[in-house]
């Protein structure tokens, strides 16, 4: 067995399933009331949350899909089996997205054989009435008539969100866009947003344009890999498209999950949530990482004869030197947790977390920040 595929774990128990899926309907629920408090507190513009929104609740939805798929998980052989990363991410690895995409195509021909709902239902209560036993196979095609139905109303989170561009503001001889777009990336089996503003001095506007959106579109999804660094990202695309100007870009990682019951993680936060002890439901920690890269100042360069082009030069962090290549001007971490977790990371104060942000959140659905 190789060192990847020991690192992923089937959930072969339906009731480790169910609690699997409930912890992380929970999580998702939360990360859109934590990105509203970050707005709350100045670090996110109404147009950046609308953004984050867009994925953060269909990163829900794909989980409410999931949950339908694998909710008979262990019960019969066919069922299949949910496969997550317990070591690195916490997340279902990144095949499991790619099968849920090719059964959304061909969810309309699978609700077209199948009974409806109403149908299913009715043969239940026959089956309870009649025979005196649970329908437990006729409730197995009900949840996979509740998965096809939940692909075909749409709005997941897909292995591949493509390009999104939305106009801000013109500004003097150029237009300027806020382009995003997502991946769940396949090196880390995590959730991953981008966010990149673009002053555009091209004579269509990127959006509307047929011949550079394409390219744009197709260029920013191949470079949408956790190994390259924002700087090689954001520099590529500044050198490939003359009259696109990437002024910031930002990247979000929605993950790793820690939780003692799920995951294999080591370090001072399976620590704490040991020490935790907390109940089901809220024995979990979620990392959210936001790093941020800016263009300083604009260098014009020499292009072919007579002409020249803009080029973007970006702030470095300051601390670099010496230090890790961050390729970036700007990173933080912060973790989502319940209070018990939160508590016990207090009391411990492990090295490291003091500069972390922490979010603290509760089923009343109170979000507390704290340094």
């Amino acid at each position: 067995m190789t060192n990847l595929q020991a690192d992923h774990m089937k959930l072969e128990d339906t009731r480790v399933t169910r609690r699997y899926f409930g912890k992380f309907q929970r999580i998702t629920g939360y990360l859109t009331k934590v990105a509203a408090t970050m707005e709350a507190e100045g670090r996110f513009s109404r147009r950046d949350i609308e953004a984050l929104a867009q994925y953060l609740v269909g990163l829900n939805w794909t989980f409410t899909a999931l949950a339908h798929k694998y909710h008979f998980s262990g019960r019969f052989a066919y069922a299949g089996k949910l496969t997550f990363d317990r070591v690195e991410s916490g997340f279902p690895v990144y095949q499991e997205l790619l099968e849920m995409a090719n059964d959304a195509l061909q969810a309309e021909r699978h609700l077209g054989s199948m009974p409806s709902t109403d149908d299913l239902k009715d043969q239940m209560v026959r089956v309870i009435l009649s025979e005196q036993e649970i329908p437990t196979k006729l409730q197995y095609a009900l949840s996979q008539r509740l998965y096809y139905e939940e692909l075909l109303r749409g709005d997941q989170f897909w292995a591949r969100n493509d390009p999104q561009a939305v106009w801000v503001e013109n500004k003097a001889d150029r237009r300027v866009f806020q382009v995003h777009w997502a991946v769940y990336d396949s090196q880390i089996n995590l959730p991953t947003i981008y966010i990149m503003d673009v002053e555009d001095t091209g004579r269509t506007g990127l959006p509307k344009d047929e011949r550079r959106w394409p390219e744009a579109q197709a260029h920013l999804m191949a470079q949408s890999v956790a190994g390259l660094k924002l700087l090689t990202i954001a520099k590529g695309f500044d050198e490939d498209f003359d009259d696109l100007h990437p002024t910031r870009l930002r990247r979000f990682h929605i993950g790793p999950m820690y939780s003692n019951a799920f995951t294999r993680q080591s370090g001072p936060l399976r620590e704490v949530l040991e020490a935790a002890n907390a109940p089901v439901g809220e024995d979990w920690a979620l990392v959210w990482s936001e790093e941020e890269l800016v263009a300083e100042r604009v260098e014009h360069v020499k292009s072919g004869w007579f002409g020249s082009v803009e080029r973007q030069i970006f702030a470095r962090d300051v601390f670099e030197q010496g230090g890790a290549n961050l390729g970036a001007t700007r990173l933080e971490r912060s973790l989502i947790m319940p209070e018990r977790p939160y508590q016990a990371l207090a009391e411990r104060n492990p090295h490291g977390f003091s500069d972390i942000r922490k979010f603290v959140v509760s089923d009343s659905g109170r979000v507390l920040s704290y340094r």
